[in-house]
């Protein structure tokens, strides 16, 4: 299987060029990405993007055309949702708390999330009909509901910052049972449908993950979070979706014991190296319309640059993890807008 689908990889890099102008010129008849489920197509985020050496201002980030920007959210061992790479002591990002459209570039940066939360309400009001952007959050070290940072404080946060321009789990379920039963049942509207629209998904923590005396994680912590409010008629008030963290063959919510949890996951996250050369059955995400984000692109063999590959490089590496059926494929091409913009037919 693995040597099947390293021929298939490699076959899509010999055509991922021929891919890309084919989706420049749509043939007529074909539909446009726009008019696509938000599940089928393929866009490109940015890795860490609210680190100053990558965009000045986190509106630099909105402003980029990237279908995905990440945030580091610390909450367990801080004094509040602090975003930073290094740890949870200190705010160190490119966020400023902006309250309007005209603040946005004009205030001090180094702000909390609902600073970066700010930001992206201020930039969406300047932008009212904008691309949906998914914001992919890593709880780096998980939540902390006894210091009053659990889901339900999270879930208040964004909706208090967001408002009606986020596109929630209730908004997908809409009368389903689960996410998985909304998803299967081709709930995911389109990408026209979805104009104006954020999204967020949740990760655990490289901190979270590597803690030995952490047993809850944010995966399967918001995971019961979004099965207890739709068991209560309140599944409305969650902002996000959990997702499965790291690639693996077959269906990885097995990785849950309590079955209970595993139609709460339609959003998956791992290695793209791991996904194209792994063996692993991409064509069971796309078939089943789960999201799956694909990180590292630049690292799928023949590795680029991680931050300045030529165009073509890019666009080719995206053609390639489209054919491999990614939803999003991230890295740190923060130089290269045009290939951030790009959005493809997903497969």
């Amino acid at each position: 299987m693995a040597q099947q689908r390293r021929g298939r990889a490699a076959t899509a890099v010999a055509a991922a060029g021929i891919v890309t102008v084919l989706v420049a010129a749509v043939p007529a008849g074909a539909a446009a990405p726009g008019d696509l489920p938000y599940s089928g197509t393929t866009s490109v985020g940015v890795h860490n993007a609210y680190e100053k050496d990558k965009y000045t201002y986190f509106a630099d980030a909105l402003d980029s055309g990237a279908s995905l920007l990440e945030l580091d959210v610390w909450a367990k061992y801080s004094g509040g949702w602090r975003v930073a790479h290094d740890g949870p002591l200190v705010d160190d990002n490119n966020c400023e708390n902006a309250s309007s459209p005209a603040e946005l570039r004009s205030r001090p940066r180094n702000q909390s999330l609902a600073g970066c939360l700010a930001d992206m309400r201020a930039w969406h009001e300047a932008n009212p009909g904008h691309r949906p952007v998914l914001i992919k959050i890593e709880m780096k070290d998980g939540f902390a509901g006894d210091r009053g940072r659990g889901p339900a404080q999270f879930d208040a946060l964004v909706s208090r910052e967001l408002g009606d321009a986020l596109y929630r789990p209730g908004d997908l379920a809409a009368g389903h049972a689960t996410l998985d039963d909304a998803v299967r049942g081709g709930g995911w509207p389109t990408r026209d449908a979805l104009a104006g629209k954020f999204l967020i998904h949740l990760i655990p923590g490289t901190v979270e993950e590597s803690n030995p005396f952490d047993t809850l994680w944010t995966d399967r912590e918001y995971a019961a979070h979004l099965r207890g409010l739709a068991a209560s008629g309140r599944l409305g008030e969650a902002a996000a979706f959990p997702a499965v963290h790291r690639a693996a063959a077959g269906d990885p919510r097995t990785r849950y014991a309590d079955a209970s949890l595993r139609p709460w996951f339609v959003v998956f996250d791992g290695d793209a190296s791991a996904y194209v050369s792994g063996g692993i059955d991409t064509a069971w995400y796309a078939r089943n319309g789960y999201l799956l984000v694909m990180t590292d692109a630049h690292a799928v063999a023949p590795a680029i640059s991680a931050t300045a590959p030529t165009e073509g490089r890019a666009r080719d590496r995206v053609a390639l993890l489209a054919a491999e059926r990614a939803s999003v494929v991230t890295s740190d091409w923060t130089r290269l807008p045009s290939v951030l913009s790009t959005v493809l037919p997903r497969g």
